[in-house]
């Protein structure tokens, strides 16, 4: 059974720009600029012949793939790819303490203390088990070939490392920015990556 998955990160919102802490608790709209992020990725792949639509329950990835939305394509939230709980850091600007508690946690992940997190959040190992169910059911539904996938960073980041086997201490080697693409093929068992990060639909507007 083979499966090609579009990956896409969720389109720029206002706690973006401001260096406010989004995580699974805070649901934030898209602002102007990702709209408009969400309508180049539309008119990039509106020709993708998808046969479903998986997104996180959180309104900033309804919103970037809703051109895919109208055009009536099946659509389906799972809680498995809504963003990591950063906890008590939610909602809050991002001072020099709060900055330098994010460096600490993230060091802890790079030396593989995948079991840390911020207080009331989530570790890495607890976002891939709720990520892991989602991706088993995206993988059980056998019709659905082609499928577009909109999710967050740090989870987008966390979520290639599942599927490919990488170890998850690794998982900022991933870049990621507002409706980047992954495009990864689903074959015998194995994901491969095999479109890396593209963000060409996105040349227009970072010209301007």
């Amino acid at each position: 059974m083979k499966k090609t998955f579009y990956f896409i990160r969720h389109g720029q919102t206002d706690l973006n720009l401001k260096g406010i802490v989004q995580g699974r608790g805070v649901n934030s709209p898209l602002n102007k600029m990702g709209l408009a992020q969400a309508q180049a990725f539309f008119e990039h792949y509106n020709t993708v012949p998808f046969d479903k639509i998986y997104t996180s329950t959180l309104l900033r990835t309804h919103q970037t793939v809703k051109g895919f939305i109208d055009l009536e394509l099946p659509w389906e939230q799972l809680v498995g790819l809504d963003e990591i709980s950063w906890g008590i850091y939610e909602g809050k600007e991002q001072t020099p303490k709060l900055l330098s508690g994010f460096e600490e946690l993230v060091a802890a992940w790079r030396n593989g203390e995948l079991d840390v997190s911020i207080e009331n959040g989530e570790s890495p190992n607890a976002l891939m088990a709720r990520q892991q169910v989602a991706l088993d059911h995206m993988l059980a539904q056998r019709d659905e070939k082609n499928i577009l996938v909109c999710m967050h960073g740090r989870a987008l980041r966390i979520m290639l490392c599942l599927m490919t086997g990488i170890d998850a201490r690794l998982m900022d080697d991933f870049p990621h920015t507002n409706t980047a693409l992954y495009k990864l093929l689903y074959d015998n068992g194995r994901f491969e990556i095999i479109d890396h990060y593209n963000i060409a639909h996105l040349e227009a507007l970072i010209n301007e």
